[in-house]
């Protein structure tokens, strides 16, 4: 395994404790999210959880793996070790649907598909063909190897996490303080924190409703307990239900039909 500067504070044991049931029958992950994948893949990303103090990083820590297991999740309000104690169950979405979006600068290709898949669940042609690009690999051509590759499942992940795709900041800088809300963010009820990474990776679903709403208070959950796990506090703006979404004036002109 590659050294890494996470490893200073984030072991395999914190690992473990925090993705309890990934390995569990009922889930259907089967060993692929490991401890040493995503080593490895921070790696690639050397601002990634190396940003600011200790307790900086610790919450970017608990915010990057808040949100993945919230979209990789298999838990259920009942669950033994609590709902929060099951992220990381899946690798690919349930459904084979194609999320094939034209004309756009990246055609989809004959014969592929496009739907969620690694720890950020990386859907549509778009995505798939800005991550493959920015990391060096032919995702558009290739999309199944995020559902194959534990590291390459990883740095989709993290990639997301750290490219800013305009009018949207990126998680990474939303997590370490580096973004600052402009007059129309503030307009608009986005101030830093937790919350702003919820309106960046799904804001047109799950923001500016009447709260509560499962999903947002999902993400919270794994959040806080991945907080409480590496003993840091949680910051204020954890939620985003009087934030817009960045798209918001896309989103108005599609009907409401709005893909984050």
């Amino acid at each position: 395994m590659p050294p890494s500067p996470i490893t200073d504070f984030f072991t395999q044991e914190l690992f473990e404790e925090m993705l309890l049931h990934r390995n569990d029958f009922r889930c259907k992950s089967n060993g692929f999210y490991t401890y040493y994948a995503f080593i490895t893949a921070a790696v690639s990303f050397p601002e990634f959880c190396n940003t600011g103090d200790l307790d900086t990083r610790k919450r970017e820590l608990a915010a990057f793996f808040g949100q993945t297991s919230q979209e990789t999740t298999g838990g259920w309000p009942t669950a033994e070790d609590g709902p929060y104690a099951w992220g990381y169950c899946f690798i690919k979405e349930e459904t084979t649907t194609d999320y094939c979006v034209t004309p756009n600068e990246w055609p989809c290709v004959p014969g592929k598909k496009y739907y969620g898949r690694g720890p950020i669940q990386l859907s549509y042609n778009y995505n798939y063909g800005q991550a493959g690009e920015g990391l060096n690999l032919p995702l558009l051509s290739d999309p199944d190897l995020v559902e194959k590759d534990p590291i390459i499942a990883f740095k989709t992940a993290i990639w997301f996490w750290m490219t800013p795709q305009s009018p949207k900041p990126s998680c990474h800088d939303v997590m370490t303080g580096q973004w600052v809300p402009s007059k129309a963010d503030k307009d608009a009820g986005r101030l830093p924190g937790y919350g702003v990474t919820t309106n960046i990776i799904n804001g047109g679903l799950e923001c500016n409703i009447p709260a509560p709403d499962t999903r947002v208070e999902n993400r919270i959950g794994f959040y806080k307990r991945y907080c409480d796990i590496l003993n840091v506090t949680y910051g204020d703006n954890l939620d985003c239900y009087h934030q817009r979404p960045f798209n918001w004036g896309y989103y108005l002109s599609r009907g409401g039909a709005f893909s984050a």
